[in-house]
């Protein structure tokens, strides 16, 4: 019964997101009653930056000093607090291979967000992207070879703990092959425990234990992925084998495991909250990321009250929950530090190099990738705008992309309300010089086969070089220090040499 545990109060393993920019009235009576500790913020809480100071005061205030704000930080597209100095995509990271690089980074990261009173950022992503068809992960990941990803993902983290920001490693057990994304459907990864050894798990084995001058992994977040071959039955987020079996056993890993969002629909349409909550922790979670209304919110801490009381959750198993949660929060305290103005031009004078270190161009089509001289008259194609699809922000509009060729003399700018319509006719051969830049995500469709530009500029997901049949240069990104990168290479300031993380090529004519 409950009374075990007297002093328990469900609201301490539940993670909630909150609305606005301010803490209204009823939220924060919300928090205060349920004894909710940690918060996630979104790009919708992200007002001014005074205002989020306010807000995270606000915030310590109601839940003490032993709270957890978390965000997600990643660097690239996915970054909820854009204004800070802006951290190149893993992938970025990974095509240039340089850990000291990779660590200044991670500490930049930190620094913004301890500024504003964060604590805990989801990042650094340990999934191995080997998969071109992933329409979730892609430039998030740093690239295919899974020693790499734990080499760089590691010294990236070793940066943010310096800096006093807990990091959260994820999606485990892997989420770098998969062809669905978790937040619309159920991904199936049906691999052997042989063949996820060899890929998947071997940088969250490796993040997962202190070693050398690395220190173990504080957090690990999961993957609303089935792994047939582990559990029939449930996504990793609600599997006992994976959580519990997998990772806290076979792995020994005894920091904090924290879920993806419970709302998202690979969770959500089949179990809901309430119950995801209680089934997260019952396979071996410490914390349920449980976000919606108030209501949907309350469901989930009296799921877990309920649980409690009728044994279905142990009290021992909540207290050892409690204790990490606990001893995460006294690790990485929440208390904001200043951000010196010198030091801050110097992290984005950081950042910007970075963005230009990572530039790759690939020849294709029987073509050197080159920029055409300036007095070329060009046309360039491109999406009109970009929707923030929940994970990234939203992508660069057109707008934007027109000023990366305000030095070409003769420029014929077309918008097009969907790249992945294009085709043949899309580029006529008449004189000009075609280019391509692909300022949204998803792959393109069955028309670009035909489709013949003579520069693909990629300026988000690098997997778009084996639909189109051109030279191709790839930015990782659309970040200003992407765009600065670019500019300079179409200009012909700049050159494009770094290599790869993942296996690239332009697709054969």
């Amino acid at each position: 019964m409950m009374s075990a545990v007297p002093a328990f109060h469900p609201g301490h393993l539940v993670m909630v997101d909150i609305p606005g920019t301010s803490l209204d009235p009823a939220t924060a009576e919300f928090l205060r009653r349920h004894h909710v500790r940690a918060i996630c913020l979104f790009r919708r809480n992200l007002g001014t930056e005074d205002e989020i100071r306010k807000l995270t005061s606000d915030l310590r205030e109601i839940m003490g000093p032993s709270c957890l704000i978390g965000i997600d930080q990643e660097g690239g597209s996915t970054v909820r607090a854009t204004f800070l100095p802006q951290a190149p995509a893993a992938m970025a990271l990974g095509a240039i291979d340089d850990e000291a690089l990779c660590e200044e980074v991670g500490a930049t990261v930190a620094r913004g967000l301890r500024s504003l009173g964060i604590n805990w950022n989801f990042a650094p992503v340990l999934d191995v992207n080997n998969n071109p068809g992933n329409p979730v992960i892609a430039e998030r990941s740093f690239g295919e070879d899974p020693d790499a990803v734990a080499r760089l993902a590691g010294a990236w983290m070793r940066g943010s703990l310096r800096e006093g920001v807990a990091c959260c490693v994820k999606h485990f057990p892997g989420h770098g092959d998969t062809a669905t994304d978790s937040h619309h459907a159920l991904p199936v990864v049906d691999k052997s425990i042989a063949q996820l050894e060899a890929l998947e798990l071997r940088p969250f084995r490796a993040l997962a234990h202190a070693h050398g001058h690395t220190p173990a992994a504080p957090a690990v977040m999961t993957a609303h992925i089935v792994y047939p071959q582990i559990d029939p039955k449930h996504p990793a987020t609600l599997s006992r084998p994976v959580l519990t079996g997998l990772l806290r056993e076979n792995i020994g890993y005894d920091g904090v495991v924290i879920t993806d969002a419970l709302m998202m629909k690979a969770v959500h349409d089949r179990y809901g909250h309430a119950l995801g909550a209680v089934m997260a922790l019952q396979a071996g979670a410490d914390m349920p990321l449980a976000q919606g209304s108030l209501e949907e919110q309350a469901a989930a801490i009296r799921a877990i009250e309920a649980a409690l009381q009728e044994g279905q959750l142990l009290p021992a198993d909540v207290k050892r929950s409690e204790a990490r949660l606990a001893d995460l929060a006294a690790q990485y305290p929440v208390a904001p530090r200043a951000y010196d103005a010198a030091q801050r031009a110097a992290d984005d004078a950081l950042m910007r190099a970075a963005w230009a270190r990572g530039l790759t161009a690939f020849d294709g089509a029987g073509r050197k990738a080159a920029p055409p001289p300036l007095a070329t008259p060009i046309r360039v194609v491109t999406q009109d705008s970009v929707a923030c699809d929940g994970v990234s922000e939203e992508g660069l509009p057109a707008e934007r992309v027109a000023e990366l060729f305000a030095a070409f003399g003769d420029v014929q700018f077309v918008r097009v309300g969907d790249l992945r319509d294009v085709d043949a006719t899309t580029f006529p051969t008449d004189g000009r010089f075609n280019i391509l830049v692909s300022n949204h995500r998803t792959r393109f469709g069955a028309g670009a086969a035909t489709a013949r530009p003579d520069l693909h500029l990629a300026l988000w997901n690098p997997f778009q070089l084996f639909d189109i049949a051109a030279p191709s240069v790839v930015t990782w990104g659309y970040a200003d220090g992407a765009l600065e990168a670019a500019r300079a290479w179409l200009e012909g300031r700049a050159q494009a040499i770094a290599k790869s993380p993942v296996k690239l090529s332009p697709r054969a004519a």
